[in-house]
């Protein structure tokens, strides 16, 4: 350490104390029955037991195919594993931020702050409506659509997600995750997916949205 600098704010070395953390599929915050009859409990169990462990397992095991290759030196599917991790671990993300996002208390529209910014940026909350209704619905191929923060220009963002990497910039932080993946709504809704947005719609918790809202407005990227 140089003299006259402050100490790092982290330890040196690995943070987890030798023991690389792995990922973990986290437990609903609800039963499987719980949104129901907007969601169904058949198709949100398959859903998160299924298809959202499927991305914590594949982010696990792409994690350990890198390990191996920066051990052996040999990066010649450093393309396709860099591509993996971001898809699994990206899936990993969205779907833990969409199972806070649900609520069998759900619906609505926001209050206080995240009502006030939601004026401030969309003109009303009808405009914000519409506006990740229509990004949702016209995804091309699989994807999400999204509310988020984007901390450089201090301002809320619709955003279309694509596979599970999004459409906006780096630096943006997803706080309202919508899946438009067929295996999100299918099994219930069949090919009318805009029965499924309507219905995400009435199970949105915007207590869980504001605390997200209340915690990223202060990111700053230093830029």
């Amino acid at each position: 350490m140089v003299r006259g600098q402050p100490a790092p704010r982290y330890p040196t070395g690995n943070l987890n104390g030798g023991n690389p953390m792995k990922y973990t599929l986290p437990e609903l915050p609800y039963g499987y029955s719980a949104l129901e009859p907007h969601y169904s409990a058949k198709l949100l169990k398959l859903h998160h037991d299924k298809h959202h462990a499927g991305y914590v397992k594949g982010a696990n095991t792409t994690l350990e195919k890198l390990s191996e290759a920066r051990a052996k030196e040999d990066f010649a599917a450093i393309n396709q594993l860099q591509k993996s991790l971001a898809f699994h671990l990206s899936g990993h993300v969205l779907h833990s931020l969409l199972w806070k996002n649900l609520s069998p208390r759900g619906g609505g529209e926001p209050d206080g702050e995240l009502a006030a910014a939601v004026k401030e940026f969309f003109g009303s909350f009808t405009a914000l409506n519409r506006q990740l209704t229509e990004a949702a619905m016209n995804i091309q191929g699989s994807g999400w659509g999204a509310l988020g923060w984007e901390p450089l220009g201090k301002r809320l963002v619709v955003e279309q997600v694509y596979d599970h990497q999004g459409n906006i910039g780096n630096g943006t932080v997803p706080l309202l995750v919508l899946d438009m993946w067929e295996h999100a709504y299918y099994l219930q809704y069949e090919n009318v997916k805009g029965d499924w947005v309507k219905a995400f719609w009435k199970l949105v918790d915007w207590s869980d949205v504001a605390m997200r809202f209340s915690s990223v407005r202060t990111l700053d990227l230093a830029l």
